[in-house]
Parts: structure tokens; C-alpha cells; sequence
């Protein structure tokens, strides 16, 4: 299929409900890294100041699972995590602005391998660190059709 990664990446942004429900929003994907954005916001505390660790781990594992899902569409593949790794190293505050960037560091058949970084571009300190693991396997797999690609 021409153009399978835009469409793809099109499907995910339409369909992904918790990127949508967190306000993420994908500023790069291309070949040598992604990025997204988030602005923590108060549904995001855990503290009355603080985010909760849980929405920077569920942030990270999408900087990371985009930055290998680029990989994979080259061949009509998508991808679930396997696992991964995350360093906390500042606290995240609301109204605090996050750039998320992943990159990947080893590609195979099936198995990809991504690294990641949340920066806060409020104050420039990096925020956490991550690498994970991810299995590549047929979009057919997922649920989306082929119809929800001819629709674009």
C-alpha cells in the first residue's frame, strides 16, 4: 500500500483514546526520532501541584512505542510494548510543558528496541529517561481494516 506509514499514523492519531483523553500531541514522526508534546494539567495531579507518576510512564511508553512503530510501518507492521524501563528524575508540575523524544536503537524482524527522553521546556530539565522493548506484528492483527485505510 503507497503511503502506508502516513496512513497509518493518521488511523492512530483518530483512534489512539488515551493520547486523546491526555491532550498528547505528535509534533514529529520521521526516521530519525518522533516527538510529542503534553501540557500536565490539573486532571493529570496526584498531588495538588504534582503530576502522577503513572501519566509520565503512560506518556513515555507512547514516545517510545511511536518512535518504533515508525520502524515497523516500513513493513505494514504495528507495535505492542513488551516492556520497558523508565528513570524518574523531576518532579512535573501543572502547567509545566513536556516535549517526549524517542529514537530507535536496534530494529529486527519482530523485535525493536526504542530509547526515549521527557524534557520540560518550561524550565529545560530533563524529566525522565526510558528504554523499551517492542514486538512488531500484521496492522491486520490489530482491528483497524484495510477500509479504515482507504477512507484517508
Amino acid at each position: 500500500m503507497e503511503n502506508f506509514r502516513e496512513a497509518l499514523i493518521t488511523v492512530y492519531q483518530q483512534t489512539n483514546a488515551f493520547g486523546k483523553l491526555h491532550g498528547l500531541e505528535l509534533k514529529r514522526f520521521e526516521a530519525d526520532g518522533i516527538e510529542y508534546r503534553l501540557e500536565v494539567k490539573q486532571e493529570h495531579l496526584a498531588t495538588p501541584t504534582t503530576a502522577h507518576g503513572g501519566l509520565v510512564a503512560g506518556y513515555m511508553d507512547g514516545i517510545l512505542g511511536l518512535a518504533a512503530l515508525y520502524v515497523s510501518s516500513e513493513d505494514g507492521k504495528l507495535v505492542s510494548t513488551v516492556e520497558f524501563k523508565i528513570n524518574y528524575l523531576a518532579p512535573v508540575f501543572k502547567g509545566d510543558i513536556l516535549i517526549g523524544k524517542g529514537w530507535t536503537i536496534s530494529a529486527g524482524k519482530r523485535i525493536i528496541v526504542a530509547q526515549g527522553e521527557i524534557i520540560n521546556e518550561s524550565n529545560g530539565k530533563k524529566v525522565a529517561i526510558a528504554t523499551g522493548t517492542f514486538n512488531a506484528y500484521p496492522y491486520e492483527k490489530s482491528g483497524i481494516s484495510f477500509e479504515d485505510f482507504k477512507q484517508l
